[in-house]
């Protein structure tokens, strides 16, 4: 049985990819069709400063705003926090140059000296209170980011430069939402005078760039910090982001020379990549995961027999190989390898589609049942991951109608507000590398990114894993909650991400990022 469904699949697959082209829809030929491309570097003359292609614009650039990697690519160059974490993920010290806990609920960090932030306004422990008690007011808990820092009673400044965090309870994973998004520190003075909205489009930070020229949706102009506190940093004088949806017309404008680094780049395209003389394809592993998000509130949805029945009627392993190319790792729940809580125990849902069609039977489910289906639109490996879904579902009686929408819209308006049909992509970066950000998030009542899903025993379990710093104690509270959300089969999970880059060989020292977050300080040009 395997094989044969292994052969029609791979059949529907060249079926989908003929279709595709001759409608004119999809992949263009520059994104499918390898070619050798040699000759001069047709970037060579564009001096210090290099231009990046990016997918998406996060609309706002108010770190207590957003959760989108979107925000993180860019704003990492531009902001900055107490705490750092390097490309390899190791923690290490930012704008505090050391803390120590004085007792289990008081955290202190001695600050760095000389700081500026980019409108000439000094960092200083003012800075860092004035930056929590902002998020963690009535601004910052209209925001995504409140959540992850309510451990946090509040900031007390003991000197110019130290501060104490005393806290509500203990927090394991603290020092690491530090090193995250919602954490970087803000310039009062600046916000208390322009306001919330004018920061929105005009940010201002302490990092290596500075933001100096922003038109939505197009591009983002980042000119170097001439003060930056790092000596001799950063190398380029100049970083430009085009925004371009479309991975073809990214992957056209990098054979041209427009820009010098194309951010994910889709497997189709990875052998053109490799075959242009000028170019080189990097790949990287991330915490990243995906999956298809089922909302519970929706009939057939609501009962857990329908959810079992698509895990096991969706072949994720084959997947992961024909459309994925192998950049892809099968997951058991909603995370990574790289996470802490990854349960090793469990193994993804087998593919078995007889035992999917006994467990629709059991619900009750009428053979060509539909079921909507939300991606974004301009995802063409998701596109081609979409289609095979419903393939899958289609031969265990499941009609699948797939709809496409902006990103933005879909991620900020249809999933907080559970519009995005029955089930939905959900993209993942478990940037904490614990599961706690991820599961709280998903999982936990009136989240913003979890609008039907309750289970009392998951939220005492996770509310319990977060009063401990105890690894152990921790681990086997992961263990049951990874079990429970397994059998509750919650979502389709498909795979964590192997990002690919592809990068004009004159740029020297560029280190793909495992969490989207592009550190280019140290990036220079040859």
């Amino acid at each position: 049985m395997k094989k044969k469904f292994s052969a029609l699949f791979a059949l529907f697959l060249a079926f989908t990819l003929v279709l595709t082209a001759c409608s004119g829809g999809g992949k263009d030929e520059a994104s499918t069709s390898p070619s050798k491309s040699s000759g001069e570097n047709p970037a060579k003359d564009r001096g210090n400063e290099i231009v990046i292609g990016v997918s998406g614009d996060p609309q706002n650039w108010d770190p207590i705003d957003t959760f989108l990697l979107d925000w993180s690519t860019i704003a990492t160059s531009v902001f900055e926090g107490l705490v750092d974490r390097n490309l390899d993920l190791e923690l290490q010290p930012g704008l505090a140059e050391s803390w120590e806990y004085l007792d289990d609920k008081t955290l202190q960090f001695k600050l760095r000296q000389g700081v500026k932030f980019h409108n000439g306004e000094p960092f200083n422990a003012e800075a860092v209170k004035f930056t929590f008690d902002r998020l963690l007011g009535e601004e910052g808990q209209k925001g995504p980011q409140y959540s992850n820092y309510t451990s946090i009673d509040k900031v007390e400044v003991v000197d110019e430069f130290t501060v104490n965090f005393n806290l509500k309870n203990a927090d394991p994973v603290l020092l690491t939402k530090l090193a995250g998004y919602g954490a970087v520190i803000v310039p009062p003075q600046y916000i208390q005078e322009k306001g919330d909205e004018n920061f929105n489009n005009n940010p201002v930070g302490t990092g290596s760039f500075k933001m100096t020229s922003y038109k939505r949706d197009q591009e983002i102009v980042l000119e170097k910090n001439a003060d930056y506190w790092k000596e001799g940093l950063p190398k380029l004088d100049k970083v430009v982001y085009k925004v371009i949806p479309e991975a073809s017309t990214r992957l056209a404008e990098l054979q041209t020379g427009k820009i010098d680094i194309m951010k994910r780049v889709e497997v189709a395209q990875a052998e053109t990549v490799k075959g242009t003389d000028f170019l080189e394809l990097k790949d990287v592993g991330t915490p990243t995961a995906f999956s298809l998000r089922f909302d519970v509130s929706k009939k057939p949805f609501d009962n857990k027999l329908v959810r079992q029945a698509i895990n096991y009627a969706v072949d994720k392993q084959a997947i992961i190989d024909e459309i994925l190319g192998g950049y892809g790792k099968p997951i058991s729940t909603f995370q990574s390898e790289l996470s802490f809580g990854n349960n090793p125990d469990l193994k993804p849902y087998p593919y078995d589609p007889e035992k999917a069609k006994e467990l629709l039977k059991e619900a009750g489910v009428q053979e060509g049942t539909a079921i909507d289906l939300f991606i974004p639109g301009n995802d063409g490996n998701f596109k081609e991951i979409s289609q095979a879904v419903s393939f899958f579902l289609e031969e265990v009686g499941l009609k699948v109608n797939i709809n496409s929408v902006d990103n933005t819209t879909l991620i900020s308006d249809l999933i907080p507000n559970a519009k995005a049909g029955h089930m939905y992509r959900q993209g993942w970066g478990g940037w904490t590398l614990d599961f706690d950000n991820t599961a709280y998030l998903m999982y936990y009542e009136g989240e913003q990114w979890n609008p039907s899903y309750k289970n009392e025993t998951v939220e005492e379990l996770l509310r319990k894993q977060r009063t401990s710093i105890n690894k152990e104690e921790r681990e086997a509270i992961f263990k049951e909650l990874t079990e429970l959300l397994y059998d509750e089969a919650t979502e389709l999970n498909l795979y964590s991400a192997v990002d690919l880059y592809a990068v004009n060989k004159r740029v020297q020292n560029f280190q793909p990022p495992h969490e989207d977050r592009m550190r280019l300080e140290e990036v220079s040009v040859k």
